[in-house]
């Protein structure tokens, strides 16, 4: 077993998931396992996952009988591996590629960090492709998440690739989270009520992604867009 696990949350992936590589990467990795959690999905999604996991010790799946939502997914999938020294999540879609969480899981390990987050901010040699339409979108939530709420001058909280030291990681995912698509902002809500702002500005860091593709395919409704403002509001009284 790897010292660290990368989690993946799975619901009705079947037809995008990208088996061949994952397959291809772990027989090539031993820098991490994965963990595919399979979020009560409806169509082929579980018997994948299942002979992905067969034979390879470095996968395994968990498979969830309802649907719960990628928060609360990822937060059982934490509270299921805490043998393990780093625990970190990225989307199904590989928007993130597994060499970049590879590089950001590096970089916690050599720099002794607690919390890594990837950031999708363009800078020269980087290869971020976004819609432009979800870009304007985010960098309005973002803005409003940071100056609002964080005040920790994060950049990009929304980016589905994190990495945290699973001593921390357990405490923050303890709870279930108030929120389902702003959870990552929870999150980090979180910690900085845990730990004190110096904690913050030395363990925690952002790096910027060399690589990052959207698909164009976003689980996200337009009823869960409007909800934007209420779940800031509900992060921003839960944790003041």
């Amino acid at each position: 077993m790897s010292s660290s696990c990368i989690i993946i949350p799975c619901y009705n992936e079947a037809k995008r998931l990208d088996i061949d590589t994952f397959k291809t990467f772990q027989n090539n990795n031993t820098a991490f396992d994965l963990c595919f959690i399979n979020d009560g999905s409806t169509d082929a999604t579980g018997s994948i996952l299942n002979k992905l996991a067969l034979n390879n010790a470095n996968i395994n799946t968990i498979n969830l009988e309802k649907n719960v939502g990628k928060a609360d997914a990822i937060r059982q999938a934490v509270l299921k591996l805490k043998a393990y020294d780093y625990i970190g999540y990225l989307d199904a879609d590989l928007s993130t590629s597994l060499s970049e969480i590879s590089r950001l899981l590096t970089i916690t390990k050599a720099k002794h960090l607690d919390f890594v987050l990837g950031s999708r901010i363009k800078i020269v040699g980087s290869s971020i492709k976004r819609k432009a339409y979800r870009h304007f979108f985010g960098r309005i939530v973002a803005t409003c998440i940071d100056s609002g709420i964080l005040k920790l001058d994060i950049y990009d909280t929304q980016c589905g690739a994190k990495i945290i030291k699973n001593d921390l990681a357990q405490l923050l995912f303890k709870q279930p989270f108030k929120t389902k698509w702003l959870f990552d902002v929870e999150l980090l809500a979180r910690l900085k009520k845990e730990k004190d702002f110096r904690f913050c500005k030395t363990q925690v860091k952002e790096i910027p992604l060399l690589e990052w593709h959207d698909d164009g395919d976003t689980r996200i409704t337009f009823f869960e867009f409007l909800k934007t403002p209420f779940d800031l509001l509900k992060i921003y009284w839960q944790y003041k």
